[in-house]
């Protein structure tokens, strides 16, 4: 991978987690920081927990980059097959915003179709009751499988590796790109549990969230249209 690839996945992933990260998974992080994290636990051992659910997402994507990058050596992603799944990719996501407004349930949906199985309800209700650190990995590891379209996005380009090693390390860096999002989520939840703010954050979240998936959706049409256009403009 060139310097340049690595660049770009660290820029769009990191500012695209505030918006399309914090809005999809911010109701995860509260609820466990609501219910998992103690009043009594030290700053040093809250964060130890946040970075741990952080690490199990993160081992979920690199299992998904690896599975990726395997099909990716066999299968050619070419413009038209990469920029008919970004334009989907888009689309979703600007759904996502628009559910996030309340201006409909398509989130309510998506998140159902997995969420709602008997599986992930019993393991996410232990995970959520249980008060060992090593639970917060687990719970990570957990919701990484979630439906996402800003981790679809990756996904393709993990794919178009070729190699389940370098899909691995695709989705490891955009993985670490999205901690701080998260983990600042985590920390705000702890220290305003009741505060308007929250609200707040939530629309300044899915308005970032519409606005990146217009611009996957606008990538997705380049792809449709310039023969000479390359995944997320990096040659990996």
């Amino acid at each position: 991978m060139e310097t340049i690839s690595i660049l770009t996945i660290i820029s769009i992933a990191f500012l695209g987690s505030f918006g399309h990260c914090v809005g999809m998974c911010g109701g995860i992080v509260i609820a466990y920081s609501s219910t998992k994290i103690k009043a009594e636990w030290s700053k040093q051992v809250q964060a130890i927990a946040h970075l741990l659910y952080s690490f199990g997402r993160i081992t979920t994507y690199m299992i998904l980059g690896a599975l990726f990058g395997l099909v990716g050596g066999v299968v050619t992603f070419d413009n038209l097959t990469s920029g008919i799944f970004l334009l989907i990719t888009g689309f979703m996501m600007v759904l996502v915003g628009l559910s996030l407004l309340g201006k409909i349930k398509f989130l309510t949906m998506l998140e159902h179709s997995c969420s709602k199985s008997s599986f992930y309800q019993k393991t996410f209700k232990s995970l959520l009751g249980s008060d060992s650190l090593f639970s917060f990995y687990l719970l990570g590891m957990l919701n990484g499988l979630l439906p996402c379209g800003f981790v679809y996005v990756f996904a393709i380009t993990a794919a178009s590796t070729g190699s389940a090693f370098w899909g691995a390390i695709v989705m490891l860096i955009f993985g670490l790109s999205t901690i701080p999002a998260l983990f600042s989520l985590g920390f705000f939840v702890g220290l305003f549990k009741q505060s308007n703010l929250r609200d707040l954050f939530i629309k300044l979240a899915s308005i970032l969230v519409i606005a990146f998936g217009i611009y996957i959706a606008y990538i997705g049409y380049e792809y449709l249209t310039d023969p000479t256009k390359s995944i997320l403009n990096c040659h990996i």
